[in-house]
């Protein structure tokens, strides 16, 4: 089978027993960059010395069948750098692969970037999407950012330091720089830090050098003042794609404040004329 195995983003006390005892038993392990995982499993005092392949962004689309085939018969072990492969990382292709060839895939799941600065950013948590890196080309983030303004979930970003801080300046020309963003810095190291604020705010602190490992948290954009019959049209237009009413009420529901069982009474009312 296909293992994907979670592993310590700064912290080696996070390195799980599982984890442990999966990789002192591997013979196959797949990682982003061999040189890493070398020193992990020292690190850990691990005394087995497995298999390394390396699978990156750069080959993971011919090393995909190869691990698989493998895979069909003992178990791979697949590990990125920091976190969790698959997210942001080398892995989603292989797990593709191995969906398709019907060889079982699981995980040891563990620390994670992304989930820790969500919990730890004071942002609503009950919603939220993860976008991953922005894009490097000023324009293209720019459009990225735009395209996010009416996002209504909490959005976590990953981000660059030489980045950083015109990155916060684009978000604060995209969503207005009301909105509440936290910078979680070096997560689970020695030097750990989250910074709060607005757009203006963190970019006169990033301006002076950040150093580290980012993940941005940014709240969603608040709910806009939608009239009933309004409301009514979008759900409407969503059960016209092929969602389920009560969905389509969920989500208009969560987009505008208005209560989602009136929004089911009204189409049910329109339904009825």
């Amino acid at each position: 089978m296909i293992i994907l195995a979670a592993t310590p983003i700064g912290n080696l006390g996070d390195a799980s027993r599982r984890l442990i005892e999966v990789l002192e038993n591997a013979e196959v392990v797949a990682a982003e960059d061999t040189r890493t995982t070398a020193h992990l499993l020292k690190a850990l005092q691990i005394e087995n010395r497995p298999r390394l392949v390396a699978l990156h962004d750069h080959n993971e689309k011919h090393k995909a069948a190869e691990l698989v085939a493998l895979a069909a018969e003992q178990d791979v072990i697949v590990v990125s750098d920091a976190g969790m492969p698959a997210v942001s990382d080398p892995g989603y292709g292989v797990v593709a692969a191995a969906v398709e060839a019907g060889v079982t895939v699981t995980a040891i799941p563990g620390p994670s970037a992304v989930l820790m600065a969500l919990a730890i950013s004071g942002m609503p948590t009950d919603r939220f999407t993860f976008e991953g890196f922005l894009p490097r080309k000023p324009s293209e983030r720019r459009s990225t950012l735009n395209a996010l303004a009416a996002e209504p979930r909490t959005m976590v970003f990953f981000e660059s330091p030489a980045r950083i801080a015109s990155a916060l300046a684009d978000m604060g020309a995209a969503f207005g720089d009301d909105r509440r963003i936290a910078v979680c810095r070096e997560l689970t190291k020695l030097y750990e830090e989250v910074r709060r604020g607005t757009a203006s705010e963190l970019v006169a602190w990033a301006e002076n050098g950040v150093k580290g490992e980012i993940v941005v948290v940014v709240s969603g954009a608040p709910a806009r003042a939608v009239s009933a019959e309004d409301a009514g049209a979008q759900v409407q237009a969503l059960v016209s794609g092929g969602m389920r009413l009560k969905e389509a009420c969920a989500e208009v529901a969560a987009a505008t404040g208005l209560s989602s069982r009136d929004l089911y009474q009204q189409a049910l009312a329109a339904r009825q004329k």
